[in-house]
């Protein structure tokens, strides 16, 4: 017999903890994908879904992972040259599917811990004209905890002719502010396990005409990933291939779920959450007289997860697993930051109560390994 889990426990960096109600709602019958139940529930969903996104375009809604949609973007928004916008390892996640896609992508660096600003992007477009059709961004750098200025670049992007912009929302979108029809994105992608607290297995993602265009100027743009086919199969409420039903029914419940809190709300929940969570570094450093920090400068910060840069004699993965037996799960550093960091992903449905007692038992586990 599976034991119950604590929820409240588990603050890892996606996937994030997931309600009862929510995997309840999984253990519905399964209905006939091409039938008129499916479409009841695609249409029923629609709505929200455009409002989770903060767009008038229909929202694409995968059996995949988010990386499907971004390999997506990169083979169908892009003729020519694309370029990855790349400060962490999900950054570098959209040139490494480019390059393994055969299609040509530079590289526009940040250091892990720093954002991308609208000048150097502008920068780097100006010194080639027409050279790029395409820009890669992640908005919430999941390895920094850096919040890209996502608005600013889009807008930079749009002052240069032919050039799309695709984001990587997969820890901000349910989380964050994000406006894909005020801010002018192009492609915008997440997926169900991050700030939306469902299921790891689902992909949403979001197009602008603009994309649609472009897509269809590439031939060789993908079979299952066809953002032409997702647009034409959702204008009908059905899906492009078989879908993992019962993943929609969690879908379904979450979505009702985020409209009864108000969506600014929820937006609000995090970057509360977020505040305490910078709050306590900054005190702990003060306790202990050691060089604990956020790694992401003030103004960068993401509201869904928290890097931690540790003082000499510590480890992320030290820190991680004396939590781990003390009932709560966390994230040390990701890739070259793993043993100088944790991460703490204050996401999805979790409370400010739920957080104060991970952040109680770090206090515990950090206190003892510096004594």
């Amino acid at each position: 017999m599976t034991t119950p889990i604590d929820f409240g426990r588990f603050f890892l960096p996606g996937p994030t903890e997931v309600r009862p109600e929510i995997l309840e709602a999984m253990v519905r019958p399964v209905i006939d994908h091409r039938g008129k139940d499916m479409e009841e529930l695609l249409s029923g969903m629609d709505a929200a879904l455009r409002a989770l996104f903060r767009t008038d375009r229909h929202v694409y809604v995968s059996t995949s992972s988010a990386t499907g949609f971004m390999e997506a973007a990169i083979t169908n928004l892009s003729r020519r040259r694309m370029l990855c916008l790349v400060g962490g390892a999900f950054g570098a996640r959209f040139h490494k599917i480019a390059d393994t896609c055969g299609r040509p992508a530079d590289i526009l660096a940040a250091e892990w811990g720093t954002p991308h600003t609208p000048e150097m992007l502008d920068e780097a477009l100006t010194a080639e004209p027409g050279e790029y059709d395409l820009v890669t961004v992640v908005h919430s750098e999941t390895s920094t905890g850096v919040l890209n200025p996502v608005a600013e670049l889009a807008a930079v992007v749009r002052d240069h002719e032919d050039v799309l912009i695709a984001v990587d929302g997969v820890t901000s979108v349910g989380g964050v502010r994000v406006e894909f029809d005020d801010w002018g994105l192009d492609f915008l992608l997440t997926g169900s396990q991050k700030a939306l607290a469902l299921p790891p297995g689902l992909a949403l993602a979001a197009a602008s005409r603009r994309a649609l265009e472009r897509a269809g100027q590439i031939p060789a743009r993908s079979y299952y990933f066809d953002l032409l086919e997702f647009e034409r199969r959702a204008g009908d409420f059905q899906t492009t291939n078989t879908p993992a039903v019962s993943l929609f029914y969690a879908l379904e419940v979450q979505l009702e779920r985020i409209r009864e809190e108000g969506l600014e709300n929820r937006w609000d929940r995090h970057s509360r959450m977020a505040e305490r969570t910078w709050n306590w570094v900054a005190d702990l450093a003060d306790r202990t007289g050691k060089p604990f920090s956020v790694l992401a400068p003030e103004g960068y910060r993401s509201p869904t997860v928290t890097t931690v840069s540790l003082p000499a004699g510590l480890s992320g993965p030290g820190i991680v697993g004396a939590a781990v037996e003390r009932g709560y799960t966390l994230a040390a550093g990701y890739g070259k930051l793993k043993p100088s960091t944790i991460r703490i992903g204050h996401m999805g449905d979790h409370t400010l109560a739920e957080l104060e007692a991970i952040l109680s038992v770090l206090d515990e586990v950090i206190h003892e390994q510096l004594i």
